[in-house]
């Protein structure tokens, strides 16, 4: 389903550094996942310079393996979906909602990707594509926490969208939805997505005039003792413990940046265009 015989899962697990047992297993999941995470680049500018983004495995493994670019939630799912079905796993895709920075009363559209994967009878939460993932898979029950990284995950079974149930995905946080120190950053039901369910999503996410991703770019990256994004031309770094750093770059020290610190490569051409499209930005108050 997921055309894993399109993939060069040599090169995908090259690429991770990962050298571990093939085995569809619980460990080997948890190993994937955390070396995903922390490998495969996240960002958003072929939705803001091109408006088009390509969810063949081809087109995936050229500029995310290959060239070394980054790419959003649909791009990260598909790509390791793709590698799950070669090593023999079992998964259903489902789309959830993010939810930070808004109510339940005022749902954003479900277009967040991930993994449901049953292992023994057990199933676990994937979550690789939303650049701020956890580094382990989250046991599907009420209460699961992933605290494998700097900062927890917490997974709760309430009324979601509109009272009605299904899973929220909570982060540490003091937004105004906050309760407990928790708020939520998405909510998602198990109803099944397919590829053509995320090449829906996908085009509205890439090239809708209201999509976040297309009004200006996005980035992130995460490692085990930082957190950067950068945000049009914010760039902002978290640490653990709520240091946090802050400063607005130039358009022209973009490229640089994008290499330097997120560990994302842009050719010239694309750099160029980055920089010019950067410039033409609304200044944000």
């Amino acid at each position: 389903m997921w055309n894993s015989e399109d993939l060069d899962l040599d090169a995908y697990l090259g690429f991770l550094g990962y050298e571990g047992d093939r085995a569809p297993t619980l460990e080997t999941l948890r190993v994937l996942q955390r070396a995903h995470v922390l490998t495969v680049r996240w960002d958003t500018l072929d939705s803001f310079l091109y408006q088009k983004v390509r969810l063949d495995l081809p087109s995936l493994q050229d500029k995310l393996i290959r060239r070394g670019r980054g790419g959003y939630c649909y791009e990260h799912v598909t790509l390791f979906a793709a590698a799950l079905e070669r090593l023999g796993f079992r998964f259903t895709a489902v789309s959830g909602r993010v939810q930070l920075g808004a109510g339940a009363q005022k749902p954003r559209p479900a277009t967040h990707a991930m993994l449901i994967v049953e292992l023994d009878g057990t199933r676990w939460l994937s979550d690789v594509g939303f650049g701020a993932s956890p580094l382990e898979p989250i046991e599907l029950v009420d209460g699961a926490m992933s605290e494998a990284g700097p900062w927890p995950y917490l997974l709760r079974w309430q009324e979601i969208t509109h009272g009605s149930p299904g899973w929220a995905v909570h982060q540490l946080g003091d937004g105004p939805h906050a309760r407990d120190g928790w708020e939520i950053r998405q909510v998602f039901t198990e109803n099944p997505q397919y590829p053509v369910d995320f090449a829906v999503g996908n085009h509205f996410v890439a090239s809708n005039e209201r999509s976040p991703f297309v009004i200006r770019p996005f980035v992130q990256r995460t490692r085990t003792d930082r957190y950067d994004t950068l945000d049009a031309l914010t760039w902002t770094t978290e640490r653990p413990g709520g240091v946090t750093s802050k400063e607005t770059v130039q358009p022209h020290e973009v490229p640089k940046l994008l290499d330097d610190v997120f560990g994302i490569r842009t050719d010239p051409e694309e750099a160029d265009l980055l920089v010019r499209r950067l410039s033409d930005l609304p200044e944000r108050h």
